[in-house]
């Protein structure tokens, strides 16, 4: 019963340390980019398409370095690997705090991001997640990803009322602080796998030699074992490109609608305060939404929901240029909340599909030769978006086409199919 316990305890902490994870990468890379947009572009007198610029290639030269720490995360324990991002992810913050011009802005925010933040984000912990659970996958990354959802309901609110009381400066230097307090002590939690434990996933384990489990999660387990490919393997794959190229859409609506949405709505004449009330909005439909995106993943085809998520967001999107138009601070709302719920569905469905076409055996390998490709795509948005606002004035347009984005992003994934299992492509040649 002790080891029983102690998987019981592993398994929940880690949950519990992949909400922690999440929520920290998301209010450190997604939230809090577009409070500090309007106070750092008047003050360094730079363009906001400079600023995108700065905070995408920061984040590519992150999706580069992504190819060499996922195989790191099927060899390695997390602790190393969180604990290097944890100080390097400070040590950026503390001098994005220090520095008063463009180049030095872009050299901390590539130190904090793709250096530090990569490290404990959700390439280490979904992967993580993935290896601790299979019958209860769905469930789990649904929870796990309630980071994000918090990080939208806190961060933006609460770093708008201290940049605009103390200033950007003191809002770095709490965002380092807060890296310390809560990211170093989950690195001396997160275990690499149940089985570096003497554990099975989803709660089973060995008693002396009896195997203790039940009969859906031992199938489960056989059956991501059959799926199991190498990165290689995967690359071979259309499901590996599809899923990539439709990733890849979503990430360009995504991070471009969550870096401009306060600017986007200030530009509509909304206060910022209004703007950030919209970004808590969008966090409570991403936290609604958990339920729903979890318990359907136990049920329903992951390629329907992702359709049905990038789909959600798409309305959400244009209810909010619709509002631009007419000053209706509640359908501002509604879009936000529309967004958010659709947004939630990003990780849980994203990495079950992963998952559940390639196995959690080489997760990590997989999703690190595939997320630079997506975050090549995330550059793209942000940049984009403000290059269009900068020559026209007005984000309207652009949020406009990042709308169909996500409609084509999600026709993408649909197209995808499960991978046929290496062993019967093997028999068949």
């Amino acid at each position: 019963m002790k080891l029983l316990g102690a998987n019981i305890y592993y398994g929940w902490w880690i949950l519990v340390c992949a909400v922690l994870s999440h929520f920290m990468f998301t209010s450190l890379g997604q939230m809090v980019s577009g409070v500090f947009l309007d106070p750092i572009v008047e003050e360094l007198e730079i363009k906001v398409w400079l600023f995108a610029i700065a905070i995408s290639v920061a984040t590519g030269i992150g999706g580069i370095a992504a190819i060499f720490i996922g195989p790191l995360v099927d060899r390695i324990s997390p602790k190393r690997i969180i604990l290097a991002g944890a100080i390097l992810c400070a040590l950026g913050l503390v001098g994005l705090s220090w520095q008063s011009s463009f180049v030095l802005f872009f050299v901390f925010q590539t130190i904090s991001r793709a250096l530090g933040l990569n490290l404990f984000g959700g390439l280490v912990v979904n992967a993580t997640l993935t290896k601790w659970f299979i019958a209860r996958r769905g469930w789990a990354l649904a929870i796990g990803s309630m980071g994000v959802s918090l990080a939208g309901i806190i961060t933006p609110i609460t770093m708008t009322a201290i940049i605009d009381s103390f200033g950007w400066r003191s809002g770095y230097l709490v965002l380092a602080v807060s890296v310390v307090i809560i990211v170093l002590p989950i690195a001396f939690i997160m275990k690499r796998q149940p089985e570096d434990m003497g554990l099975l996933p989803d709660g089973n384990f060995h008693q002396g030699k009896t195997l203790r489990t039940n009969s859906k999660a031992q199938t489960a387990r056989i059956t991501d074992d059959l799926q199991t490919h190498t990165r290689e393997q995967a690359l071979r794959t259309p499901g590996f490109w599809l899923l990539t190229l439709g990733y890849g859409l979503n990430a360009v609506a995504l991070g471009s609608v969550i870096l401009y949405a306060i600017p986007f709505a200030t530009a509509a004449n909304f206060t910022r305060s209004i703007a950030a009330v919209g970004l808590g909005i969008n966090g409570i439909g991403n936290l609604i939404s958990k339920g729903v995106w979890g318990w359907s993943l136990q049920r329903i085809d992951a390629r329907r929901l992702a359709g049905s998520a990038f789909s959600t967001s798409a309305c959400g999107v244009l209810l909010m240029v619709a509002a631009a138009g007419n000053g209706n601070i509640l359908l501002l709302m509604f879009g936000f909340f529309l967004y958010g719920f659709g947004f939630g569905g990003t990780i849980p469905i994203s990495e079950f599909l992963w998952a559940h076409y390639f196995g959690r055996r080489h997760i990590g390998a997989i999703r690190g030769i595939g997320r630079p490709l997506t975050l090549i795509f995330s550059t793209v948005g942000p940049i984009g978006t403000g290059l269009i606002f900068d020559a026209f004035g007005s984000y309207n347009g652009a949020f406009t086409a990042l709308a169909a984005i996500y409609i084509l992003g999600a026709i993408t994934i649909n197209f995808s199919k499960v991978p046929i299992p290496p062993n019967q492509v093997a028999l068949a040649n």
